[in-house]
């Protein structure tokens, strides 16, 4: 039996990162594109060459052809141009809106049948863009930014209480931007709602972080954005996915009317298996959280609606 087929496109760190883990749960064999000629050769031959000493059969292919993308069961998608400090997400609206258009025409003429799982910012527009050109249902195109935005809040939380990690549970919804809303009362730490360990003002500066979490990245490093837990979180979506998993998880999907949105992408929480997107969870949520995911979602759909009046897709 052949193993699963993950494409990567984008063979900068994210892209990169995105391989690296893969391997490492060896989830099945990893096609890298770039347009740079000779990049994702060289990093796909270094990641070879990494598996006899991790122990793991994966065999890397690093191109610069959507050809060697063909029948890939899913295709991650980090193509665009990285943020840069005091650029917003909304900035590179125009020039990934392009890229990802081109990008997405190559992944469905080559793999029909895939599962895309965007990671280029803005990404909630980007993952419309995908979902406008692939002409895929909705179960097979999302986007990765709850669960990013989840891990940074569990960071933070982390830190704040001194407890592992592994102990928290935490629910990001909403655009992946300024708007985005972390929901505090379904967030737990070993099953304890976080409201019954850290004050309500310290709840509050921990989801301003969170909210700000890829701008205080960008501002460190200065030449480029975060990129190893991007990568990580978009193969959780992909592991998922490949073995079944049916993993509950903040995933950026086409919303139809659940929780009172209709027609526009943002994080909701899905059940990842098989077939993408097999559920989206309805949750209770209060009247101002409600108000919140709608206010990020009305966001979302104004940039959707300025990608369609610029006539690219």
């Amino acid at each position: 039996m052949s193993r699963p087929k993950i494409s990567v496109i984008g063979a900068g760190n994210v892209g990169a990162s995105a391989a690296f883990r893969a391997a490492e749960l060896e989830l099945g064999d990893v096609v890298l594109v770039d347009i740079v000629e000779g990049m994702p050769q060289g990093k796909a031959l270094d990641l070879n060459q990494m598996c006899p000493v991790s122990g793991k059969d994966v065999r890397f292919t690093g191109t610069n052809s959507y050809d060697d993308t063909a029948n890939s069961d899913v295709v991650i998608i980090t193509s665009g141009i990285p943020r840069k400090p005091g650029m917003s997400r909304d900035d590179l609206i125009s020039t990934n809106t392009k890229i990802v258009k081109e990008v997405t025409e190559q992944v469905a003429k080559h793999s029909p049948n895939a599962i895309l799982i965007l990671v280029t910012n803005p990404l909630d527009a980007m993952v419309y863009v995908a979902h406008k050109v692939s002409g895929f249902p909705r179960e097979r195109v999302m986007g990765m930014a709850g669960v990013l935005d989840s891990a940074r809040f569990r960071t933070f939380i982390s830190m704040e209480l001194d407890v592992s990690v592994e102990n928290i549970h935490a629910f990001v919804l909403g655009g992946h931007g300024d708007s985005m809303v972390p929901l505090a009362r379904y967030t737990t730490v070993a099953g304890i709602p976080i409201p019954d360990l850290i004050s309500q003002d310290r709840i509050e500066s921990l989801i301003d972080r969170t909210r700000k979490g890829g701008a205080e990245i960008v501002g460190l490093l200065k030449t480029g954005s975060a990129f190893y837990a991007p990568g990580v979180s978009a193969v959780e979506m992909a592991e998922s996915i490949l073995r079944d998993k049916r993993k509950i998880l903040p995933c950026c999907v086409l919303a139809d009317g659940e929780f009172g949105i209709e027609n526009t992408f943002v994080g909701l929480p899905v059940k990842l298996g098989t077939n993408g997107v097999e559920e989206i969870i309805k949750i209770e949520l209060t009247d101002k959280e409600k108000e919140e995911l709608h206010i990020s979602a009305g966001q979302v759909k104004e940039l959707c609606d300025l990608i369609d009046g610029m006539g690219i897709v």
